[in-house]
């Protein structure tokens, strides 16, 4: 494989950490003194001028250097990461090959990476550099969302490279640090490199031990690296601590991106700007006017080939304990002081902090497993019949749990949270319920079919906002019937939303942390779920549910108790 030298980007100004750029003398133009210099000399030439005037280019960081052609008014152009790399661990495994690699050609496709970006494989293949970048070119073709240009691509493939080994092998390690360094050289990466462990949780610490003991984790003077880590972040709180504990002993917390993908959705970011850039929701967003949250994660399919990791593990924490969690503390938080890590982390702890568990969490939780029932017009077999799972497993493929916040803006109102697979349709959902109206003139009429107003915000599959409401039915009677009013992204925007995961990775090479939970955060979370899995270890078995429906029984008394029902997305 060709590996020409490509030119390193300049950064935006105000994006990610400076770092040198090293200039060389041949690609600057010659000074005209020393050109007459040289020329009276007998030499002719750009090279004579330069070695006359022994030329000294000043490295200048690149976050110094401000466009004098872009006006600060434009919004038009985006942040573009500097000189950067990206290492995958695991970059065999399904998330890599269905989210990442295309990830990156969709950034590289619409010039949110610079030039000479590289991408380093490690996995325990016996690959050369040209059978990885098969695989990328491969599966960008596969998954990719953006056309496939092979001028992109073949700047992109210039870059990768390969490192088969496993976790333990120090000489895949030094490779891999060489492999790091001839980057620098050839592609003017600067030194800046991001590490993403896409690998099961019980390696997290065997990796990052390895990129300290060979010197990876700490760049040249003046760059950057970060860690990329994904969920489950621990299994309980203890362990999340002990996780804690050995990543930061390599890498600063500031350098530590905890991945949940779901904060890279568009329609999640919009509920800041639903809630605080405008004036029309804030004043009616509290216990005053809500009556309660619904916040569901539905998935239509089953473990699939997961058995191996899911079991033993289970929807509470697979789901509730990151994305519900995150999703609950984004809509109840209070309006921070401004859009970055710090100022969003604050609000956000003050929610997960004021979590109140229920009382008798026997009445206000439910875990179950799918049974055979039919889905997509298929029958389908039950999770304790699935390849790999123990017929006396416990592990929940279903959760539903009620929270309260206890603060003056949420006191009262329940916040139920429900995930599970093999349910009616894939569909994630943040649903706020209100108050029906204190009076009404129309109750002699046909009211029958008038609901409670809701905004329901759609984070997937179909991204947007739906606002449910009363209205007059046409015609010579006062009937009223629930109506709704409809915000779609791909009807209002004329740019489709990036796939989560091209924002989260930009966001990294930029050090962009807005979306990405912080240790703090995880912590918290598991302060909140680690009672509830206790309760349920101790006290009997998981209820069942037929494929292809809501959920158990269980879960809809539950809401009846309160004199609710769940909403069907």
């Amino acid at each position: 494989m060709s590996k020409k030298p490509a030119e390193p980007a300049a950064e935006e100004a105000g994006s990610a950490s400076p770092s040198p750029v090293a200039v060389r003398p041949e690609d600057q133009e010659p000074d005209p003194k020393a050109m007459q210099q040289a020329q009276a000399s007998g030499a002719t030439g750009p090279a004579a001028a330069r070695e006359a005037a022994d030329v000294r280019v000043p490295v200048v960081p690149a976050a110094d250097w401000v466009n004098p052609l872009r006006d600060p008014r434009d919004r038009r152009l985006p942040r573009i990461a500097g000189p950067s790399g990206l290492v995958i661990f695991g970059v065999t495994g399904d998330l890599s090959r269905k989210k990442l690699m295309p990830a990156v050609y969709d950034l590289a496709n619409r010039g949110l990476l610079p030039p000479g970006f590289s991408l380093v494989g490690f996995a325990r293949r016996d690959w050369e550099d040209q059978d990885f970048a098969q695989v990328v070119h491969d599966a960008v073709k596969e998954h990719a969302r953006t056309p496939f240009r092979e001028e992109v691509w073949q700047q992109l493939a210039e870059g990768m490279r390969f490192v088969p080994g496993d976790f333990d092998d120090d000489t895949a390690f030094k490779q891999l640090r060489d492999a790091v360094q001839e980057l620098d050289s050839s592609r003017g990466t600067g030194g800046n490199f991001a590490f993403y462990l896409s690998v099961p949780p019980k390696f997290f610490p065997k990796v990052v031990q390895q990129l300290k003991k060979h010197g990876l984790a700490e760049g040249p003077e003046g760059s950057w690296r970060r860690a990329v880590i994904e969920k489950p972040f621990g299994h309980d709180l203890a362990s999340a601590r002990e996780l804690n504990r050995i990543v930061h002993e390599v890498f600063d917390p500031d350098q530590v991106f905890r991945i949940d993908h779901y904060l890279g959705k568009e329609t999640v970011q919009n509920i800041l700007a639903l809630r605080f850039a405008n004036q029309m929701y804030e004043p009616i967003w509290n216990r005053s006017y809500v009556d309660h949250v619904q916040i569901t994660m539905a998935e239509d399919i089953g473990i699939g080939g997961r058995a191996g990791y899911y079991d033993g593990i289970g929807a509470a924490r697979d789901v509730i304990q990151n994305h519900l969690l995150q999703l609950m503390a984004l809509t109840a938080m209070e309006e921070p002081i401004a859009f970055d890590a710090e100022a969003l982390l604050t609000e956000k702890l003050k929610v997960l902090k004021s979590v109140r568990l229920p009382e008798e969490l026997g009445r206000h939780t439910v875990r179950a497993q799918y049974a055979e029932g039919w889905q997509g017009g298929e029958k389908v077999i039950g999770y304790l019949e699935e390849d790999g799972i123990d017929p006396k497993s416990k592990t929940d493929t279903y959760a539903a749990v009620k929270l309260e916040i206890d603060n003056r803006r949420w006191a009262g109102v329940p916040f139920y949270l429900r995930t599970g697979k093999r349910l009616g349709r894939r569909v994630t959902e943040i649903a706020v319920v209100f108050q029906r109206a204190p009076h009404s003139p129309f109750d002699t009429t046909a009211t029958e079919e008038l609901g409670e107003n809701a905004i329901v915000i759609r984070v997937q599959p179909d991204e947007g906002m739906t606002v449910r409401f009363g209205s007059k039915v046409p015609g010579t009677s006062m009937e009223i019937r629930d109506v709704t009013m409809d915000f779609a992204y791909g009807e209002s925007f004329t740019e489709s939303s990036p796939e989560a995961y091209e924002r989260l990775i930009l966001d990294v090479l930029l050090g962009d942390a807005n979306l990405f939970p912080r240790h703090q955060e995880v912590e918290e979370s598991w302060k909140i779920l680690d009672p509830i899995e206790g309760y349920w270890d101790e006290h009997g078995r998981p209820a069942q549910y037929p494929s292809g429906t809501w959920g158990p029984r269980e879960a809809d008394e539950m809401l009846a108790r309160d004199g609710r029902s769940w909403r069907r997305p």
